[in-house]
């Protein structure tokens, strides 16, 4: 019998044994703790356990499974509550209370649920990895789609009848390729580690419509895509992660909570069970799967959520739906990663972090992407990462080698989120390099002038910022009055396109057709202004005709199902600043 040796914190090793393989799973102690093996030499095995290790001593003995790390796939998933190795935390409330045993054994999915299966397969049929062989109503919005698991293929020789069947049952035999019998239930494993197997991976050329405008028009992310939100304390990145989960057009949300405060995903609880998801009307936990991995929970586990969450929106994707995932925070998944190294023994890199934290990162964000699924659906996989700095420093290692592999950085700005600017998106030092991939879907669905109109209100932004650094050292009157009319246009934009509200009923999600409006009604102000002080109206005599506030204002005044309002908007910006001109050339 295998025995433990020394236990350091989540660490335990076992000296003097060959039964062991790499990222096997096992059970350690006489509670039976799930651990997972990550190293072996031909002297002692290293266990990271993934439960609390109060009370476990040496010669306890560790039990082999012969199985990797595995997460748990079926009907059930959707709207559930994980921690950060797949354990169901309603079930596991039921059964301990608020605090979690150690060694509970509790299954994964309910097996006493009952679902109406409709069978997609008959005998005689061939079938392969991805192919679909039964169907269920998940939840009022999903539908479940069981599929041959990826190394699997054959003929089919018995299937079930239609009806109600538990995730346990036999609901399919086929004969493999050796001649052996192979029987499928709803549900099957998948390794965490492992990205599950593709037929193609598509080119990431449509966008992930979120409604905020600062995001769909200046820094767009496409589905397939990766975004980073690095920020500071209070800048805003879980508030942000929340309006994505719930705007955006994604057909499932993975929300993963890694080391965030326990208050936090309470409110994520509370908040996402009282919403209803604008699409379908429903619940939007119809649509929603939580891992809450909590800052006091242990910290191998923490490390584990990241890859737990990703399986499971793999998964999803092969059944041909779209999911994005808010990981929330990668920070506190490396600070994980750097606990467990120092407790290895590892040589530390950069503030502690051990030298594979860059692979680590890179793994976790390129199991990302659009892709033709092996059934021959498509479906995709987008990543939006939160990430902590200590102090807001973006220089630190966690940030720094994020931004080596993400192609969208929405960076939160300390100081526009204490001015009560939401999102709190610097536009100047964020970035987003899908603009030329997505340039197709917006010409052709929205208007060939989208990305034009984009480019001359980026274009107001940076000129802007040019002209604050001289308004800082000489202040704004001494500046020409074409100069002052860029700034006035700039805050423009500023307040009335890039900042929103999430409360308001019109301005908490913006569709892309009126976004692009709102563009063409602000560039149409700033074509009359420059024409009005080519003709020398003083940028103070336009200030006074009150269009700029009346500009400002359409995210409010204008709903939504009213687009039709701007043509109004627009011709009483050309006779009123018309009027001025008029006026000062008599």
């Amino acid at each position: 019998m295998n025995s433990i040796y020394s236990v350091n914190g989540p660490v335990v090793k076992v000296r003097n044994t060959t039964d062991f393989s790499m990222l096997e799973m096992v059970y350690v102690g006489n509670k039976r703790l799930i651990g997972e093996v990550i190293g072996i030499t031909d002297k002692e095995t290293t266990i990271q356990v993934y439960e609390v290790t109060t009370g476990l001593k040496p010669g306890e003995p560790v039990y082999t499974t012969g199985a990797p790390m595995s997460a748990t796939l079926g009907p059930g998933i959707i709207s559930n509550i994980f921690d950060g190795i797949e354990r169901p935390l309603r079930k596991i409330y039921d059964i301990s209370g608020a605090f979690i045993a150690e060694g509970l054994n509790v299954p994964t999915l309910d097996t006493e649920r009952i679902f109406d299966v409709t069978l997609k397969v008959s005998v005689g049929d061939t079938v392969s990895g991805g192919d679909i062989y039964a169907v269920c109503p998940e939840t009022s919005i999903i539908e479940h789609r069981c599929m041959i698991p990826p190394r699997v293929s054959g003929e089919i020789i018995w299937v079930a009848e239609n009806g109600e069947h538990k995730i346990d049952d036999e609901i399919v035999k086929l004969k493999n390729e050796k001649g052996e019998t192979v029987t499928l239930t709803l549900c099957q494993k998948w390794p965490i580690r492992e990205p599950r197997p593709i037929k193609n991976r598509l080119p990431i050329n449509r966008p992930l419509i979120t409604g905020q405008r600062v995001i769909d028009t200046v820094l767009p992310i496409a589905k397939g895509g990766t975004a980073a939100i690095p920020g500071g304390f209070g800048t805003g990145k879980t508030m942000t992660q929340h309006q994505l989960a719930k705007w955006c057009d994604a057909d499932i949300i993975v929300y993963i909570g890694c080391g965030e405060r326990g208050n936090e995903m309470t409110q994520v609880l509370e908040e996402f069970s009282g919403l209803v998801d604008p699409k379908s009307g429903k619940p939007l936990t119809d649509r929603t799967v939580l891992i809450a991995n909590t800052s006091n929970m242990p910290v191998a586990a923490r490390e584990a959520s990241i890859y737990t969450g990703i399986t499971l929106a793999e998964y999803y994707r092969d059944m041909g739906y779209h999911i994005a995932i808010m990981a929330d925070s990668t920070s506190r998944w490396a600070e994980a990663l750097r606990e467990i190294s120092g407790r290895l023994e590892e040589m530390p890199a950069e503030e502690g972090f051990p030298a594979y934290l860059p692979s680590r990162i890179s793994e976790f964000y390129e199991r990302a992407g659009y892709a033709e699924t092996l059934n021959g659906s498509e479906g995709s996989v987008t990543i939006i990462g939160a990430v902590s700095p200590q102090g807001s420093d973006f220089s630190e290692p966690v940030t720094q080698n994020t931004k080596r592999f993400v192609r969208c950085f929405w960076t939160l700005d300390k100081a526009l989120a204490y001015a009560r600017h939401y999102p709190a998106i610097n536009w100047t030092s964020s970035y987003s390099e899908y603009l030329e991939d997505l340039g197709d879907f917006y010409r052709e669905n929205v208007d060939e002038r989208f990305l034009e109109y984009r480019q001359e209100i980026s274009n107001i932004l940076i000129e802007e910022n040019k002209l604050m650094e001289i308004v800082k050292l000489i202040g704004s009157d001494v500046l020409p009055d074409d100069q002052k009319l860029v700034i006035e246009i700039a805050r423009v934009v500023r307040v009335g396109f890039l900042q929103q509200n999430a409360y308001h009923k019109d301005d908490t999600y913006v569709p892309l057709e009126k976004q692009f409006m709102m563009m063409g009604a602000i560039l149409n102000l700033y074509k009359w202004c420059k024409k009005a002080v080519a003709s020398g109206v003083s940028t103070a005599a336009l200030l006074d005709t009150g269009l700029f506030e009346k500009v400002i204002k359409i995210k409010y005044d204008i709903p939504n199902d009213r687009l039709d309002m701007f043509r109004l908007l627009n011709a009483e910006i050309e006779e009123g600043i018309s009027a001025v001109i008029n006026k000062s050339n008599r």
